[in-house]
Order: structure tokens, then sequence, then C-alpha cells
């Protein structure tokens, strides 16, 4: 990464031009024609920078408040520090956890092994709604998407006004890498149609062994349909805080399974632009020392495909500014 500091009238903070647009024919270097959407970064991991990242894009936080995270496997050892998002929730008032079932069969297929597997990772400190417990869907539509005319998603969704994408960004077995797109993309999506519909599967004819699915390009296509789906519903009122810590090259959703980080932990960032905070957890992956297994692993599932699919469908901006937060 370039570490030209720029001096800004605030002194806590440290703007850091951006990162080479990774993936792009365009590489911007270290400078960019035309809008740059604000990340806000920390390198601390604690509730405390958290919540000071929080209070930066939150203004319109309203309402009742969604907290989608991936709440993993059990005992998955790379799964968001509890206390740390117990602290952080908290601060939100009418706010509360929210997950939706699996389409794999897992500690979370069904309500009730999802609801032992949350008490058995600690998430117990507040609300956790799990959106189609009953099966419940709602159809969300996806305007001009590029396969998707509408995605099921957890019909609870309806009940929120605003929500907040709380995200441990790591490698992922199918997506290359999950960042805040792959969060609401496949988090919110029910547990049975609607994930199916994202994974381009056919609901009475899935593969039991998910490396049958359909992957690459296609899935990350699919991934940006359904995360569009959900920013358009909740506009202006959703937000997106990417974790970077545990870098393993698997998913929460692999729990004791997953393979060990070989790279360091690098931060906190936060945005209201989903495009914009993907793309800078990508780039500080990408320009990290340690960081060739990650990037292995999201250029052999054709990751980076999530990004230029969200600027395909214009849902933000690949230009930034990378403000440090001390």
């Amino acid at each position: 990464m370039n570490n030209t500091v720029m001096e800004v009238q605030n002194k806590s903070f440290n703007v850091i031009r951006q990162a080479p647009v990774i993936g792009s024919k365009n590489v911007t270097g270290t400078e960019y024609k035309g809008s740059a959407a604000k990340v806000y970064f920390t390198s601390s991991i604690d509730s405390e920078h958290l919540i000071k990242l929080y209070k930066l894009i939150n203004e319109h936080i309203t309402g009742k408040v969604a907290i989608k995270l991936h709440t993993g496997e059990r005992n998955g050892p790379n799964i968001l520090p509890r206390d740390m998002v117990k602290a952080f929730q908290a601060q939100i008032p009418n706010s509360a956890i929210v997950e939706c079932n699996t389409l794999y069969t897992g500690d979370r297929y069904s309500t009730e092994d999802h609801r032992e597997t949350l008490k058995i990772n600690g998430w117990t400190f507040c609300p956790v709604d799990i959106m189609d417990e009953n099966d419940e869907t709602i159809d969300l539509p996806v305007k001009n998407g590029l396969h998707l005319k509408s995605v099921a998603v957890g019909g609870h969704i309806a009940d929120y006004d605003s929500m907040i994408v709380l995200t441990h960004f790591k490698g992922h077995a199918m997506g290359g890498f999950g960042g805040s797109l792959k969060n609401i993309a496949i988090g919110c999506a029910s547990g049975h149609k609607g994930k199916a519909q994202v994974h381009a599967l056919d609901l009475n004819n899935i593969p039991d062994n998910y490396l049958e699915w359909p992957g690459e390009e296609l899935l990350m296509e699919h991934m940006a349909d359904s995360a569009k789906a959900v920013c358009d519903h909740f506009g202006k009122h959703i937000i997106f805080i990417n974790v970077l810590r545990r870098l393993s090259v698997d998913c929460d959703c692999a729990g004791v399974a997953a393979e060990e980080p070989t790279m360091s932990d690098i931060g906190i960032l936060a945005s209201t632009d989903i495009l914009a905070i993907d793309q800078a957890g990508c780039d500080l992956v990408y320009s990290a020392s340690d960081g060739k297994d990650l990037i292995e692993r999201i250029e052999s599932r054709k990751g980076l495909r999530q990004l230029s699919a969200m600027n395909e469908l214009k849902m933000g901006n690949n230009q930034y500014e990378l403000i440090e937060v001390k």
C-alpha cells in the first residue's frame, strides 16, 4: 500500500490514498480522477475502535436495527470476539443480531440446531433473530441485475429500519473471500430457497457436495445481485464494517476445520459504501507481505469478480480514500 499521508483538518485522521485497484485494467496507483468514497481504517482491533469507527458512519442508522454478522459453526476458532461484539451492540439501541439458516447440512441447517449453535458460540448477550426461522421469506426485487430478478430473503428483514453489516473479512472456499458483499448476499438469503437462488441451484436437485455447486464468476455475479437487493431495500440506512483479523483462507462456516491463518491481523474498516470497503479489504490483503495464501484463495476462486460485478451494478465506488483513525 502507498503510505503517503496527507494532512487534513482533523489531526486525529490520516488520509492514505487508495492502493492499486486489484483486478482492474485501470490501475490507479496513488492518483485517481473523479469522486472517491470514504473508508475509515484503524489497525486497533478492539471494541473501543470498533465503536469509534461506527460513530463516523452511523448518521442514518435509525429505528429498529439489524446487526448482520456471521455467527459461525460450532466452536469455530476465527469467529469475531463475542466480548467485542457485545460492547458494540450495547451502544446501539433497539438492535438485534440477525442471521438465516444454511443451505448446506451443518450446525445451522435447522432453526433448532442453529439456536443451539448460537448458545455454544456465545451469542447469548442480546436477541438473535433467525430471519427465516419458520421458513419465512419475502422476495426482494433485484433492479437491473446481472442474472436474478428477485431473491428470497429471511422474512423478518421487513421488521428492521436499518442494517449494520458487521463482517469478519476472511477467505472463503467458494467465494474466494468473504467481505460485506458475501455477508448479506448469502447471509440474508433464506436458508433454502434464497441460498439456492444465489448459488444458481435447482432446489430439487442440489448436490450433497458443495464443491459440485456452480462457482467462480457465476457465483460472484449472483452474490452481487442478491446484495444489491438488500442494499436497495435499506437505501441509505445500511452501513458496512469489515474486521480483518484471523485471516484464514476459510470462512467461519468451516467451523473447527478452518485453516489456521498464515497472515497477521490488519485492522477494521468502516464505510457507507459496500464496494469501496470490500475493495479496500482486498487491497490491504494484496499489499500485505504475508498475504500470499489468501491471495491464492481469492484468485483461484475468481473472487475479484465480486468487485467488478458490484461496479457494473453501480453499487458503489471502487475509488476511495482510506482515512486512518487512531
